[in-house]
Formats: C-alpha cells, structure tokens, sequence
C-alpha cells in the first residue's frame, strides 16, 4: 500500500505529527507498538491542560482526535526494517509493507536503568527521571538523586528546589572525582553526599545499603541513559548522536534528518523530554513535511 507519509511511533510526538498532516488531508499511516516511554508513570504533569491527568488518558484522547480524519490509518505493529527504493522509502511491519514518500520517526527511546534491585519495578512510581514532571508533588520532603554518572551532578544541582535532597554517589562517582569547585556547588545547594553503596530499593522508596542500614525517602530521581528503540534506524544511515546521556538521532530545527524525506521528533531526537516537548517537537515536523511537498 502507498501513503504520502508514513509515522512510526503514536504516541504524543507522533500524534501531533500526524494532526497537521491530517487536516492538509494528506494520506497517513501511523504504526504504533503501544510502547510509550511514559507507560510506567502513574500521572503527566507540566503539560497545559493537561496536568495531572493519566498519561494513558491523553494518549487516547489523541489518538482518537487524530482517527477521526478521513486520510489517517492506523496498524498496531512493530517496524522492523525501513529501505529507501527508487526515491522513496518501503517500511515493514509484521507481514507487510508499505511505500512512503517521506517518512517521521517518533518511536521514543528505551531507558537504561542503573543495575540496583528494586528500581525497575518502581520506575514511574517513587522513581524518576524528570523534577518539573513529579518534583512538585514531592511536597519538598526527603528526595534523593541515585548517580549514573557525572551528568548525575546537574539533576542534583536542581532538585534543592523540591525537597531536602541527598546525592547517592553509588560508585558511579567517585569522591576523587568531586573538586573544591564542585564541592562548593554541592555545599551551596545543602546537598548531603552519601558514599555508600546501594544494595537495592525497598517499599515505598527505601534505599538500603549493602550495610543493611537504610533511609527513608518520598522519592528518588535517576538519569537514564536512552537508547534507540530498533536497529533499522541505525542502518538507514541517520546521523546519531552519541554520548554520556545516550543516544538521539541529529536532527536540524526543522526536525529534518540528514536523509531527504526523513524526519525525526520526540525523544528520539533528544536527551531529555517530556509530553510537552514531544507535543511541540511533532507539530513542527509535520507543518515541514507538509510543506516539503509544495516548496
């Protein structure tokens, strides 16, 4: 089957995307592996008019907006290779294919956790990556910030601002790696420095030594290291972004790849994101896109 414009990945930067491109009725395909980055939080927040609302509750609102559009279709299905033929690009999905004159990647990206027992199943829920998202519902209590690396630094410079806030350097810093400079930083913000290492997480958001002591916090920020979601985006050739926060593909401010007829939006462009931020990223992608037919 033939389509203007092939979207991989429905969620908010896809769908907002797909909404401009719907209403110049442009022939759309959205494919979706229902893997939203933010499955695992309980509530969405810093996004306008929506905040506080169910992550899962505005994804559905969105996609039934964007369905009610005569020239949009939909596949649930994982993309598992994209190939460009004779000018244009063939996507396949499951059993199919499908031939686009220009394709949007907004497939999100994967978080890599650091390896502490106790973390994964409460990403989303005490455990976080994003103060302006959940820091404010923290009510400024004990919060602390469990180091993946010297980025970690920055999170922690922030979090004063929403609660009593003790950096867990867990190995993943070193003591020798923390100069006057940064010390003085640290002191500045009243950052306590805790040392020891971390055995795993417990109850609510416990965090416990490999002394078996613990401390109590209302909640615990990590930065995740984001990987691309498929290897087909490697292999198209796109310029990738590589280094200590991840990986991201390189986009222009137009959200134009170095691949004609290629764009990229969402988190898969960028080392941090929120619902807002893929919202914006999509909808200048898909004015551009439409507008790459015409001029």
């Amino acid at each position: 089957m033939n389509y203007e414009v092939v979207i991989i990945g429905g969620s908010y930067a896809g769908l907002s995307a797909a909404l401009p491109l719907a209403r110049a009725r442009r022939q759309i395909l959205i494919i979706d592996a229902g893997q939203r980055r933010n499955r695992f939080a309980e509530y969405s927040h810093n996004f306008l008019t929506q905040d506080g609302q169910a992550p899962n509750t505005i994804a559905e609102e969105a996609r039934e907006q964007v369905k009610k559009y005569s020239t949009v279709s939909w596949l649930c299905e994982t993309v598992t290779d994209v190939k460009a033929v004779d000018g244009q690009y063939v996507v396949f999905a499951g059993e199919q294919q499908f031939q686009a004159e220009k394709i949007i990647i907004a497939t999100g990206i994967k978080d890599e956790l650091p390896q502490v027992e106790g973390l994964t199943e409460r990403w989303g829920k005490s455990i976080y990556h994003c103060p302006y998202c959940d820091g404010y519902e923290l009510n400024m209590g004990e919060i602390g910030v469990l180091a993946s690396g010297m980025h970690s630094l920055h999170q922690a410079l922030m979090l004063p601002d929403w609660g009593n806030t003790t950096l867990f350097l867990n190995d993943a810093i070193k003591t020798e790696q923390l100069d006057d400079e940064l010390l003085a930083k640290l002191s500045k913000r009243q950052i306590v420095i805790e040392t020891r290492q971390v055995a795993r997480i417990e109850n609510h958001c416990d965090v416990v030594f490999v002394d078996e002591e613990r401390t109590t916090l209302d909640g615990l920020f990590v930065s995740t290291v984001t990987r691309l979601q498929a290897n087909w985006i490697r292999n198209l050739g796109l310029d990738i972004d590589s280094n200590e926060y991840g990986e991201a593909i390189k986009t222009s401010p137009a959200k134009e790849t170095n691949i004609k007829g290629i764009y990229a939006c969402g988190d898969v462009t960028r080392s941090g994101g929120s619902v807002a931020l893929s919202v914006g990223d999509g909808a200048m992608t898909g004015i551009v896109a439409h507008k790459s037919f015409i001029f």
